[in-house]
C-alpha cells in the first residue's frame, strides 16, 4: 500500500462541518476501480474522488467520482471539493477556467468572489414527470399530489426527479417513506419568503447502501434545478438556495445563469483533513 496525498473538504460552506464533505485522493495513479470503490465504501461519506492525469488536452486533471456502491458520471459537490483540493495543493489551470475531466466530459470551473462555481452540464432529460411518477413521489414524501405545484425530470447524470412545493416550511416538514422512494433520485424545492438570504429551500433523497438517504448539500441536483426552474420562469437568474437544514447543516448554493444560458453553481469550500492515506 502506498501513501497518497489526501484531503477531506467540506463543500457549500465556509464553516467547517456545516456543509457536505468529500474525500479526495490527490494521486490515484495505479488504483483499480475495485480499490477506489472499496475505499469509498469505507469512508462512509456520500462521495469520494480520485484525481488522475487528464486524457483530454484541454483538461487540467481527470477525476473519477464514486458514491457507496457505484461510480458516478458527474456530481456537483465532489467537483467543487476536488477543484478546491487541487488548487490548494498547487494546481495551476492552463486557461481562465479550471477544466475538470470526468465521465460526462469536460466541466469548466471558475473562481468567483473567492468561491468556486462549475458550469452545469446539459440536462439529458427535462420533460414533465408522468402522472404515475408524481403520484409515487407524493406517496413517498407523505403529501398529496396536489401539493406538488411543478415537476420535471432533471437528469444530468444522476436521474433526478424534481418537484416544487408551495413553501420552504412544507419542504422542511417532509417525513419521507424510504421504501416508497426506493431506487429514486428525488429533489424537492420550494420558495422562501421574499427578502431573506435564500430564495429556495432544497432537499435531496437518493439510494444508498442501506436504502434511501438524504444528502446534506447536492451540487448536481441544484444545477439541474437551476436549469429547470430558471428555464421555466420559476426562479430568477441569480439566487441562493439553502440545503441541509433538515439534517443539521447550513449549506448555501449560489446559482448564476449567465447571458449565454450557462448555469453556474457554486459555493464556499474548506479543508477539514489534510494528510495522506495508504492505498
Amino acid at each position: 500500500m502506498t501513501p497518497r496525498p489526501f484531503k477531506q473538504v467540506d463543500v457549500f460552506t465556509a464553516t467547517p462541518y456545516a456543509g457536505n464533505p468529500v474525500a479526495v485522493v490527490m494521486d490515484a495513479t495505479g488504483l483499480s476501480t475495485e480499490e477506489m470503490q472499496r475505499f469509498t465504501d469505507w469512508t462512509n461519506l456520500s462521495e469520494a474522488t480520485f484525481v488522475l492525469p487528464p486524457s483530454r488536452a484541454e483538461a487540467d486533471y481527470r477525476v473519477r467520482i464514486f458514491c457507496p456502491g457505484r461510480e458516478l458520471p458527474f456530481a456537483g459537490h465532489p467537483t467543487l471539493g476536488t477543484c478546491h483540493a487541487w488548487l490548494e495543493a498547487g494546481g495551476m489551470p492552463k486557461g481562465d477556467f479550471v477544466v475538470q475531466e470526468c465521465a460526462v466530459g469536460p466541466i469548466r470551473i471558475r473562481r468567483d468572489a473567492g468561491r468556486l462555481a462549475f458550469a452545469a452540464p446539459p440536462l439529458a432529460r427535462s420533460e414533465p414527470l408522468a402522472a404515475d411518477d408524481v403520484a409515487r413521489l407524493a406517496r413517498g414524501l407523505g403529501i398529496q399530489p396536489g401539493d406538488i405545484v411543478h415537476h420535471a425530470w432533471c437528469d444530468n447524470g444522476p436521474p433526478w426527479q424534481g418537484v416544487m412545493l408551495r413553501s420552504a416550511a412544507q419542504v422542511l416538514s417532509l417525513r419521507p417513506d424510504p421504501a416508497a422512494l426506493a431506487c429514486l433520485f428525488v429533489g424537492v424545492a420550494a420558495p422562501h419568503a421574499k427578502g431573506g438570504e435564500c430564495a429556495f429551500e432544497v432537499r435531496a433523497f437518493f439510494p444508498g447502501q442501506q436504502g434511501t438517504i438524504e444528502d446534506p448539500v447536492t451540487g448536481s441536483l441544484n444545477a439541474a434545478l437551476a436549469q429547470w426552474l430558471v428555464g421555466a420562469g420559476l426562479a430568477p437568474r441569480r439566487y441562493v438556495a439553502a440545503q441541509g437544514t433538515a439534517v443539521g447543516r447550513a449549506g448555501r448554493v449560489h446559482v448564476d445563469v449567465d447571458a449565454r444560458g450557462d448555469a453556474w453553481v457554486g459555493g464556499d469550500s474548506v479543508t477539514c483533513i489534510d494528510g495522506s492515506v495508504r492505498l
